[in-house]
């Protein structure tokens, strides 16, 4: 008897109308675009309105992946949602996006794994598929990380933005499509890091919320030896050769630890999907958006092979390798 495996349907992303650029913060706190633009390669980022939560931007990444997918939200009966910025601390975002979309069966929830979440989201939805616990979902990453800022703390404020992308994964037996879905994930997490990038508050804390801190220089010293930890375990997990990959999907946190990776990845630079210029560190949004950026404008197309890649607080990191 076959298996079945997840195949990709559609993607797509929502950002809020706002957007912030690095002149704006120049009026706000002692920096400069110049110096933002050399050590991150940020220009801008999307924040979102006062009357913007986090379930708002799923809802509309999530319709417009539907629409991508062909699909209606009442064939979707399972909703995984990568958020650290909830609407509330319960219910689960992905609940309210389910009611929002009308949708009353299957199951919905939320992993918190900051900006890994979305990798996460992934390889529990396409876990939980393969053991008929679904047979559409939704995975989605959503964030309104503006309102964990301390707009007064120049080393973080200018770092991130909001924003959310969707992915629309079907469950099909594993003979058929030839070798499209999901082809291997590859997951870590090291709570001995934790103090290097945090937020100071929380329900049980601090019964608030708290804001980011970060040691960045540690982060970034991380970052690059993890970040391809994970894609060489993705890749031999599928047995496949990273000779063969189209695409590289990164987390997008700074340009300097995409380049890094990529280097060390030996990736060439024009297979790197790269949006973080335009749209700061979305924490768990952020692999989804470019993802969804890099199928939009015709790079990604069907057959490719694709690496999402992401770390996070915690800390956390992982890699999915997609065959779209």
């Amino acid at each position: 008897m076959s298996g079945v495996k997840s195949v990709v349907r559609g993607v797509g992303h929502y950002l809020p109308k706002n957007v912030v650029t690095n002149h704006d913060l120049e009026k706000k706190v002692d920096t400069t675009h110049e110096w933002i633009v050399q050590r991150t390669g940020i220009e801008q980022r999307h924040i979102a309105g006062e009357d913007e939560q986090t379930s708002d931007l799923a809802l509309g990444a999530a319709k417009n992946a539907l629409a991508a997918a062909g699909m209606d939200a009442s064939e979707i009966d399972l909703i995984v949602l990568a958020t650290t910025t909830p609407d509330r601390t319960f219910p689960a975002t992905a609940a309210l996006v389910q009611e929002k979309l009308g949708i009353t069966q299957g199951s919905a929830f939320d992993i918190q794994a900051v900006c890994s979440g979305f990798v996460y989201a992934v390889a529990t939805a396409d876990s939980y598929m393969k053991n008929g616990l679904g047979t559409k979902a939704l995975v989605i990453g959503a964030e309104t990380f503006s309102r964990l800022l301390d707009w007064e703390d120049r080393t973080t404020c200018v770092l991130f933005g909001d924003g959310a992308g969707a992915m629309v994964l079907e469950a099909v037996p594993d003979d058929t499509e030839g070798d499209r879905g999901v082809l291997s994930n590859c997951l870590r997490s090291n709570g001995e890091h934790w103090e290097k990038l945090y937020v100071d508050g929380g329900p049980s804390l601090t019964q608030s919320v708290g804001f980011v801190r970060m040691e960045g220089k540690e982060v970034f010293r991380h970052a690059v030896g993890m970040i391809s930890d994970v894609v060489e375990g993705a890749f031999e997990k599928a047995n496949i050769e990273p000779s063969e990959l189209d695409w590289f999907v990164p987390h997008q946190a700074n340009k300097r630890i995409i380049d890094g990776a990529g280097k060390k990845l030996k990736i060439p630079a024009d297979k790197v999907i790269v949006t973080v210029d335009k749209h700061a560190n979305t924490s768990a949004a952020s692999v989804p958006m470019a993802l969804s950026i890099g199928v939009a404008d015709g790079r990604i197309k069907q057959g490719d092979l694709v690496m999402l890649e992401a770390m996070g607080g915690g800390f956390t990191w992982g890699a999915s390798l997609v065959r779209w």
